[in-house]
């Protein structure tokens, strides 16, 4: 390599460096849990962990759904493709209860209609309501109270 091109190398790692700096400060400074910048090719996104202290149980997800009797055995279909998967329309952070003391809107095996509410999904201090879009039962809840959430991600399956 040139010297000239491994000065551009390293003028451009110390502007990337500088470029993720002034990113990670807005998302602190705005209490984001994310923040993206493209331009062109370049792309980075500075993500946060964002701890939450909330005092509840939380019920374990499941890592798979094994299919009833009626169809092969050893069918098993991971829940983010099972047909009764309820995912996440936003990034954000999942609440499984209105308020901290307040039960949970749904638990396994709690019947549901299309349209009740079943989870908060918390974006930019927005709360957000998630609603059933089918009737069923729910047979799986698939994030913890509290639980950063990517856009697509699992959050139930009901059946």
């Amino acid at each position: 390599m040139s010297g000239a091109a491994n000065d551009d190398l390293a003028g451009g790692r110390a502007a990337h460096t500088e470029l993720v700096e002034g990113l990670a400060d807005i998302a602190k400074r705005l209490d984001l849990s994310e923040v993206e910048y493209q331009v062109g090719d370049l792309r980075i996104r500075v993500a946060r962990h964002m701890a939450q202290v909330i005092a509840v149980p939380s019920l374990a997800p499941q890592a798979t759904y094994v299919a009833p009797a009626a169809e092969p055995r050893g069918a098993a279909v991971p829940l983010a493709e099972h047909p009764g998967t309820v995912k996440s329309p936003m990034v954000g952070t999942a609440y499984l209860r209105p308020a901290p003391e307040s039960p949970a809107y749904v638990e396994v095996g709690s019947s549901v209609k299309a349209g009740d509410k079943i989870l908060l999904v918390e974006a930019m201090k927005t709360f957000n309501e998630i609603i059933a879009p089918k009737g069923g039962t729910v047979t799986a809840i698939l994030v913890e109270d509290g639980q950063p959430v990517e856009y697509g991600q699992a959050l139930f399956v009901i059946e």
